[in-house]
């Protein structure tokens, strides 16, 4: 099927982490707000080595036992003899140890705590279960899958809810995480909702593991291409500036471009030829050795958002190893094959998110539930008044940006590029609706408090960076793994005029997310540059027999994967291979407007294999934006 023209890009957590912070950053299909511990959230520079260097091959891990100090641990020591994921108890030392470590395995088996009270355990105490317990590890795998004389490794940080507790015998399935991106953590993931989502869909039988893919995170390598965070916040308010904002907008094209080139060079630089190596079909690869590292001979996991690319792609070059797969806000992967694919496929639910979604309920729900229902002249307030009093107060900020100040970082302005980006993460999330209607009421009547708190959430600030201040957000993950999936798409004959007009089109299909989807496939212009004939990209079928039918997903109201991508990907995936649930509700993914039905379709298929009769099951959610 021709994909439509380009003339048209976590139940939410209350806690303000650094992932959140970064999650609202970044702005794409990140998904999942998380509750981070620094120790899992974000990565480090990675030092280019040559591919003979004996540092970047696999050491076995010995095993160690507890340090002498300390007395005999109630349980077994750490990492076992013979663990291919070296797992220990998590605490915050639980690092995987950096690849010019000569002896990693004596570094890693002396981050081991043996005192029980230092260790991460799970909240369940009912009477007659073993209370889980959280172990960390790392996983060594290629490099390049392509080269046997490579000897250079990426080295995965996983995490993982172990149901039995540290003495107890593995399940008899893992429910693998990946919650999205590209660039998210399934570490932390595991961190904000292992407990709870062996819980919800395998009532507490299964494990739950998550892993950082390679460039991401606590993983090692990972693409981190500025020295400090702060500096590449320098460059955010010129490289983010919607298009509305310009008096000519191919003149700020000409600059955003080159600090493009920029980037993907200091990438190059810090990181030689790893940016080759960071596709979606490597990420398949590596997710299938840690199927065989977990001993099991089928792949059961839940996979949101960007997520649901790599399992397509897992599904099709892996198709007797499928087992019980749940994609939840589907990608059609074959169009991120497009150059800027990435980016409008993504556009198409956003304006009715915000018009019917944000807007609509608000006025639903009345303004006992939502301070822009309340009246203005007396009457109620009217859904094109409403949205005529929105549009005004963008534009009043396109003409004059409003200043603002925070007790944390002082003055600022409330520009309307940041502001609209703020609003489209809240789309994401219907339970954040209250507050971004409250903000925007506010801003309405000239009090800026509210927006300048929002706001400078999103810049960095050096106390975020405890306990380990050395340890960098990996942004560039986003276009590199964007830029190495379409890297073989033709390329324009009139270079950066026809990104103008794609541009353009993208802000005309969306005004909200256009331009903070252009930013991410901007890159791609030079990806090639650096990095030529990535190895590994999947360019295969989508329609091979699986082993088991995987249960697609997809909210009738995603302001990030529309629901024609799902049955897109269903009708190409074909009905002996695929079921999909239509999840009518709000938000990104099922995830943040729950159903009691969507929940127990997929608790049937995960925990008892029984996927649904018909190719489409249509659920709906519990209750209405703004009620719950």
């Amino acid at each position: 099927m021709s994909p439509p023209p380009p003339s048209k890009q976590d139940a939410a957590m209350p806690q303000e982490s650094l992932w959140l912070s970064l999650r609202r950053r970044l702005g794409t299909r990140f998904l999942v707000p998380v509750l981070v511990l620094a120790s899992f959230s974000l990565g480090r520079l990675y030092e280019h080595v040559s591919a003979s260097n004996p540092l970047h091959r696999i050491i076995p891990i010995p095993f160690c036992p507890p340090r002498p100090h300390h007395p005999p641990p109630p349980y077994r020591s750490f990492p076992l003899p013979g663990d291919p994921f070296h797992f220990i108890p998590c605490t915050r030392a639980a690092l995987p140890p950096p690849l010019n470590d000569t002896d990693p395995g004596k570094t890693w088996a002396s981050r081991f705590d043996p005192d029980p009270e230092n260790w991460s355990w799970g909240n369940d105490t009912r009477t007659g279960k073993r209370r889980g317990i959280y172990l960390c590890g790392y996983l060594d795998l290629p490099l390049d899958y392509s080269n046997c004389s490579d000897s250079r490794v990426v080295r995965l940080a996983v995490t993982k809810f172990h149901i039995s507790g540290p003495g107890g015998p593995k399940a008899e399935r893992t429910i693998i995480l990946e919650p999205g991106g590209p660039g998210a953590s399934g570490t932390a993931q595991v961190w904000a909702d292992g407990e709870l989502m062996t819980d919800r869909f395998s009532d507490g039988q299964f494990d739950v593991l998550g892993w950082d893919p390679r460039g991401v995170n606590a993983s090692l390598p990972a693409l981190a291409c500025f020295p400090n965070d702060g500096y590449r916040d320098r460059w955010t308010l010129l490289s983010k500036m919607d298009r509305a904002e310009l008096a000519s907008p191919l003149k700020h094209l000409y600059a955003v471009d080159a600090m493009a080139n920029a980037t993907l060079h200091a990438c190059w630089k810090l990181h030689g030829d790893f940016g080759r190596f960071v596709n979606t079909g490597y990420v398949a690869r590596d997710l299938d050795e840690i199927r065989k590292a977990l001993g099991e001979d089928e792949l059961t996991g839940l996979f949101v958002s960007y997520g649901t690319s790599i399992g397509q792609t897992y599904a099709n070059m892996y198709p007797d190893k499928v087992g019980r797969l749940i994609l939840d806000g589907c990608e059609y992967v074959k169009y991120d094959r497009l150059l800027g694919g990435f980016a409008w496929t993504a556009l198409q639910n956003v304006t009715d998110v915000w018009r019917q979604g944000l807007l609509g309920e608000c006025l639903r729900a009345g303004p006992d539930h939502c301070a822009l229902a309340k009246p203005t002249i007396g009457k109620p307030v009217t859904l094109s008044e409403l949205e005529s009093r929105m549009d005004a107060l963008f534009q009043s900020l396109i003409a004059q940006p409003m200043p603002g100040y925070t007790e944390r970082g002082g003055p600022l302005i409330i520009a309307y590029s940041q502001l609209i980006n703020v609003v489209y993460m809240s789309l994401y999330h219907p339970s954040s609706w209250p507050k971004t209607a409250q903000m925007l009421f506010e801003l309405e009547a000239g009090n800026s408090t509210l927006a300048a708190n929002r706001l400078e959430n999103n810049w960095y600030h050096p106390e975020d960076a405890d306990p380990h201040p050395e340890l960098l957000i990996n942004m560039e993950a986003i276009p590199m793994v964007v830029c190495a999936d379409s890297y073989d798409a033709p390329r324009p004959e009139d270079g950066l005029l026809w990104w103008d007009r794609f541009w353009a089109n993208l802000t005309e299909l969306s005004w909200m997310t256009g331009t903070e989807q252009f930013s991410y496939v901007l890159p791609c212009r030079h990806y090639n540059t650096y990095w030529p004939e990535p190895p590994g990209v999947y360019r295969g079928d989508l329609n091979n027999t699986l082993k088991n039918p995987v249960l697609l997903i997809s909210s009738t109201h995603d302001p990030a994967t529309p629901l024609h991508l799902a049955r897109t990907l269903a009708a190409d995936m074909g009905y002996k291979n695929s079921r999909l649930i239509v999840h009518h509700g709000y938000g990104h993914s099922s995830r943040f407007d729950l159903s009691n039905c969507t929940i127990e379709v997929q608790k049937r298929y995960m925990r008892d294999g029984v996927a649904p009769e018909d190719a489409e099951t249509h659920c709906h959610a519990n209750k209405k934006p703004y009620l719950s």
